[in-house]
């Protein structure tokens, strides 16, 4: 989420790619939680991973 310059709204959203949570400007900036993969954010590792597990049982099942 960013906020305007003087802090009295919201600019732009920024959600998890998976889970949809909002990612805060403050918590966006620690790449330590924030995490990027394909181009798309995501709030956690936990999310990156279980979004590969998802592609991996569709590619699965589409076979």
């Amino acid at each position: 989420m960013k906020f305007s310059l003087n802090g009295l709204y919201i600019e732009s959203y920024t959600k998890c790619a998976n889970c949809g949570v909002l990612i805060y400007e403050a918590s966006a900036e620690d790449s330590a939680r924030k995490k990027v993969h394909d181009g798309s954010i995501y709030c956690s590792q936990e999310c990156v991973d279980w979004k590969l597990d998802r592609d991996a049982r569709r590619a699965k099942a589409a076979v």
